[in-house]
């Protein structure tokens, strides 16, 4: 049994980690602000911690072997709006986090990054020695702490590897997405069948994909956290391990509609807007790398069982009246 800190908690991907975890056999503490994430989804089992992780160096000693963090703001548009909330947070929050685990003599880190690091592709799939150039001041928050990660590990011996994930979606049992406000797409066609909304945009049907709407890489939430697990394993001391995260296929968005349709048994009334900026054809990434060094395999790409386990948590959190 080892011992982990898993900041961030309390939030999705957090918190399936954290239960992916306590069902392993190892002690976890979570240390969540609750400013995003939710008490209840923190597993049965594990110590929770209300903090932020600047102040991470109060909770953090020898005892823990490792670090897992995923604290951090993630909306895109957001941090358009207000980056100095994202560098304050995502960026000052990690050097803070990083300066308690030297102090303690905590030397193994796994850090939830992001495809947002690489921006407009140059080639599809993705690869780890693409291009970084992100879009907006989330992406470049998360590329500062990955830099930030490699001079860890190449001056004072971090062993760390971070993960690009790609669209995270699906849910675990009593775990799924709840963003406020909703960005993300299969959540967001859910809140129709549910109800919630009126009709699901698609912004663009011109782009060159077979049928003119984005392509995108989606990984159920499930096998992202076996991913974490296998990397606590595959993390050396000394080097800065990127691996991206997806099934290496991508759905369009009328695909992910119709699907929604199907698993629901729902009419999904769509309307074309225009498209966004800065949305990129097509989003696929190449895992071959998490693959050979993380000997990781989703085994949960089918895009209805995805969409299935998402939709029942939807529908067991519209009972809830959450």
């Amino acid at each position: 049994m080892s011992k982990y800190l898993v900041t961030g908690g309390a939030g999705y991907v957090g918190s399936v980690v954290a239960a992916h975890l306590v069902e392993a056999g190892h002690a976890v503490t979570v240390l969540d602000d609750l400013s995003t994430g939710f008490r209840e989804a923190v597993p049965a089992g594990a110590d929770f911690v209300e903090g932020r992780i600047q102040d991470a160096a109060q909770w953090l000693d020898a005892s823990f072997d490792a670090v897992l963090h995923f604290a951090a703001f993630s909306q895109v548009g957001e941090s358009v709006v207000v980056p100095e909330k994202y560098w304050a947070n995502n960026v000052g929050g990690t050097m803070a986090l990083l300066a308690a685990m030297r102090d303690a003599d905590v030397r193994t880190l796994v850090f939830s990054s992001t495809a947002a690091t690489y921006g407009e592709p140059v080639s599809t799939p993705i690869t780890e020695t693409d291009p970084t150039a992100p879009t907006s001041p989330y992406g470049a928050s998360k590329l500062a702490v990955d830099h930030m990660i490699a001079g860890e590990c190449a001056a004072h011996g971090l062993a760390a590897v971070s993960l690009r994930y790609f669209n995270v979606a699906g849910a675990y049992g009593s775990r799924g997405e709840r963003h406020a406000p909703e960005s993300h797409l299969i959540p967001l066609v859910l809140q129709v069948a549910l109800g919630r909304r009126e009709f699901i945009s698609i912004y663009g049907d011109d782009y060159p994909t077979p049928d003119g709407t984005c392509v995108r890489d989606y990984i159920h939430v499930a096998d992202l956290a076996e991913a974490h697990l296998l990397a606590l394993d595959a993390a050396t001391t000394g080097e800065h391990l990127v691996c991206n995260l997806g099934n290496g296929n991508g759905f369009s968005v009328r695909e992910v509609v119709e699907t929604v349709r199907k698993v629901t048994g729902h009419e999904i009334p769509e309307v074309v807007a225009g498209r966004r900026g800065g949305d990129p054809a097509v989003l696929v990434a190449s895992a071959s790398r998490a693959h050979e060094r993380l000997g990781w395999q989703p085994s949960r790409a089918d895009l209805a069982a995805i969409v299935a386990d998402a939709w029942a948590f939807a529908q067991r959190a519209e009972h809830d009246g959450e």
